[in-house]
């Protein structure tokens, strides 16, 4: 006999859910497309993997026999969803198949042999540092948007840079993040004390796993974290997710942004600017989205223009006293970071007509954005 329970559609469900992101990525090997399903005491575990990113989680149910089996994780999933009744039935009969019974419906689903699936990656037990939920969320929101798209030729640039700090006593964690034309930084004072976590000299985690560190976060009070050489461990009392590290350097990011002379400042107003923006970026043409920017004595004009719709032109009051400037950037930058930020009012940074922007607010603590110029 295989394994036999009764569970929670909706626990189910909600478990299945948080693994469809792992398991749903085109692979090389067949089985990585599938769940793993065992038994354990008061429950069954739910294990997916890629191989980058690897998460297992506890789901209450009744154990009539004890087993474990793999199976399609988004034909499951989608099984379980389009359920109507609060109770689903999951039998493994011969051949690594299932019958999973839902109210008056049943469904043979062939599965794969559990024991092909890859075994779950072990990690220290002692050297978690316990942390609040919401500040690795803060951290991801502000810079996940300037990571590297996993086509960019500099491979270390589809990860995020981790890092720990202390100043006069308080702990700080940052998040670093760029794609070449940009720079996005965050930093987040924290209760814990940041000794404790062992983190590498350079800590680079990969674009899918900040994905989905920032899932296993949503709806969690507090979560537990370690580091070792080639893996991070994130966890709480029913789900650990294990993320494997990438090697490599990372931009030394502090020189770009002590590059920028905080001497020569504009003030513009978010929400405004941010409008403005998304007008602006309906006439720009190409993959560069580029505009132009002339500012000078409290006024800057935004400008773009697109050979085959036309152009168009729209004007936003700042506070401004430095030399007039033309500049050429790519729009959507702007309004990714624009989007990111909750201040009324931005302060933007530019040295010269050739210069990157550096935005930051008074508001956004711990938060600043580079931007690069581009050549009009």
């Amino acid at each position: 006999m295989g394994l036999n329970c009764t569970v929670s559609k909706n626990e189910l469900l909600e478990g299945l859910n948080s693994l469809q992101n792992i398991t749903n990525k085109k692979g090389t090997l067949a089985i990585l497309a599938n769940v793993l399903i065992e038994s354990s005491t008061d429950g069954i575990i739910l294990t997916g993997t890629d191989l980058e990113v690897g998460s297992r989680l506890f789901v209450p149910a009744e154990i009539k026999e004890p087993g474990k089996l793999t199976l399609p994780s988004k034909k499951i999933f989608e099984i379980v969803r389009e359920s109507g009744i609060g109770n689903i039935d999951l039998q493994e009969t011969e051949n690594s198949w299932a019958v999973i019974k839902a109210g008056l419906s049943t469904y043979n689903l062939a599965g794969i042999g559990s024991d092909e699936y890859p075994e779950f990656p072990e990690y220290e037990e002692d050297a978690f540092v316990s942390f609040e939920a919401h500040i690795f969320l803060d951290l991801i929101d502000k810079i996940i948007y300037s990571i590297a798209s996993e086509q960019e030729n500099i491979y270390s640039l589809t990860s995020v840079l981790f890092e720990k700090d202390k100043k006069e006593e308080q702990s700080y964690l940052r998040m670093i993040s760029s794609d070449g034309h940009r720079l996005s930084i965050m930093e987040k004072d924290v209760a814990t004390d940041v000794d404790q976590l062992n983190i590498n000299e350079i800590t680079l985690i990969p674009k899918k796993g900040i994905q989905e560190l920032k899932k296993f976060c949503e709806n969690r009070d507090t979560i537990e974290i370690s580091f070792e050489k080639k893996q991070m461990v994130v966890r709480d009392g029913e789900a650990v997710m294990v993320i494997r590290l990438k090697q490599g350097e990372f931009p030394q990011y502090r020189a770009i942004v002590d590059a920028v002379k905080l001497d020569n400042c504009l003030e513009i107003s978010r929400i405004p600017f941010l409008e403005s923006l998304k007008r602006i970026n309906l006439f720009t043409e190409d993959i560069f989205h580029t505009i132009q920017l002339k500012i000078e004595n409290g006024s800057m004009v935004l400008t773009s223009q697109n050979a085959d719709l036309g152009n168009a032109k729209d004007e936003q009051n700042v506070i401004y006293s430095g030399d007039p400037l033309i500049l050429g950037f790519n729009c959507r930058y702007f309004i990714e970071t624009l989007q990111v930020m909750e201040c009324d009012t931005v302060k933007a940074y530019i040295n010269s007509n050739n210069s990157p922007c550096l935005m930051k607010s008074d508001d956004d603590k711990g938060f600043l954005s580079i931007i690069m110029p581009m050549q009009l």
